[in-house]
């Protein structure tokens, strides 16, 4: 088995909106002396573990639950079961601190004393494990006791924890570390953010006095190709789930279908721009891994009859060749399949990844 999936992707994304500034507008970076359209790993990574497609492929019996909001579910569950508030804010504040300092001490109006500062995420075992609790508490009258809260982290067969790791201030011996780095996703090309001035009518305004909009804003919108680096250290996922080959296997095939199929969110109403990618390609060995986007440094240019993703799709090639020479094989074998060109499918580079 390989230690490392090394995956490469192209995809083109019409004007839109994926994921905004603090100012509204769509995320860029500068790179090669040109500015280009970006979208961070932390969209992406959202977008797939929480689309429909990554559930179909890994079963939501495997993923885990981000959330602030434990303590205050475990107190609703504790006050059903007849205990009273002030004890059953008691245990929830005792439950739910084994995953994250709470904010507040004090009882307060929307419950902060019973909410997580940081967003914890918690895999399936560990949320059945605490909500068992609270209905055993409930039922026999008692605070849960050192040892039963001890027995609540545990992380193993959550997917997406083990891929995109996580963090727990509070209790570091059950951090897991990621075995799935996502590059942001940057195009190839130079690219400017627009605006996109727009009006809205007000269908009762029958224009017998005011002619004029009722509304009137601005967005601001970008288009352009992308490319994306993913490095899977499959020795590590395998092992955060627990040794599980077939665990492992599913996960790979979930999250190859939602890098490829999966778009972030970010004003789709608006925008329609849903988008697959054109070009993967999947590179497997025990190899140092080593993104591709250097070949991308000069912003690539349209010339002559060929697209700017088979032009995009050459430079990823002659940089892959480039680096080859330099430094020996970089990896000791390669799946890919190719929109525009019509080679390759997605089923085949999966089979690849899963091997």
């Amino acid at each position: 088995m390989s230690r490392f999936i090394q995956l490469h992707l192209l995809t083109a994304y019409p004007p839109a909106n994926l994921n905004r500034d603090d100012t509204g507008r769509p995320k860029t970076a500068l790179l090669g002396d040109a500015l280009r359209l970006r979208v961070s790993s932390q969209s992406l990574k959202r977008a797939w573990r929480t689309s429909d497609v990554f559930e179909e492929a890994i079963g939501s019996q495997h993923l885990g639950t981000r959330t602030k909001l434990l303590g205050v579910d475990l107190h609703q569950r504790l006050v059903r079961g007849g205990v009273a508030d002030k004890a059953a804010r008691e245990w929830a504040r005792a439950m739910a601190g084994q995953f994250g300092k709470l904010k507040a001490d004090k009882k307060s109006e929307n419950d902060e004393d019973l909410q997580i500062e940081q967003l914890a995420h918690i895999s399936p075992s560990e949320r059945g494990a605490v909500q068992a609790l609270a209905v055993a508490c409930a039922e026999r009258k008692s605070a849960p006791t050192a040892e039963e809260l001890k027995l609540l982290t545990r992380p193993r067969a959550a997917v997406d924890i083990a891929m995109f790791g996580r963090m727990l201030a509070d209790a570091p011996a059950f951090n897991q570390e990621a075995a799935v780095q996502v590059a942001h996703a940057i195009t190839v090309h130079k690219a400017a953010v627009e605006d996109d001035y727009f009006s809205a009518v007000d269908d009762l305004n029958l224009g017998l006095e005011d002619k004029g909009a009722g509304h009137i804003g601005e967005r601001g919108y970008g288009a352009g190709l992308f490319y994306l680096y993913l490095c899977i250290n499959r020795e590590l996922l395998q092992d955060n789930l627990g040794s599980d080959a077939a665990l492992t296997r599913q996960a790979l095939r979930g999250l190859l279908h939602a890098v490829t199929q999966v778009a972030p969110t970010g004003m789709q109403n608006s925008f329609g721009s849903r988008a697959r990618a054109s070009y993967l390609l999947a590179e497997k060995g025990d190899q140092q891994p080593r993104s591709l986007v250097q070949a991308f440094l000069k912003p690539v240019k349209p010339y002559g009859d060929q697209s700017m993703l088979a032009q995009a799709v050459a430079a990823l090639d002659q940089r892959r060749e480039n680096f080859d020479k330099v430094y020996g094989a970089c990896a000791d074998a390669r799946s890919h399949f190719d929109v525009e060109r019509g080679d390759g499918s997605l089923a085949e580079v999966v089979a690849f990844v899963q091997d």
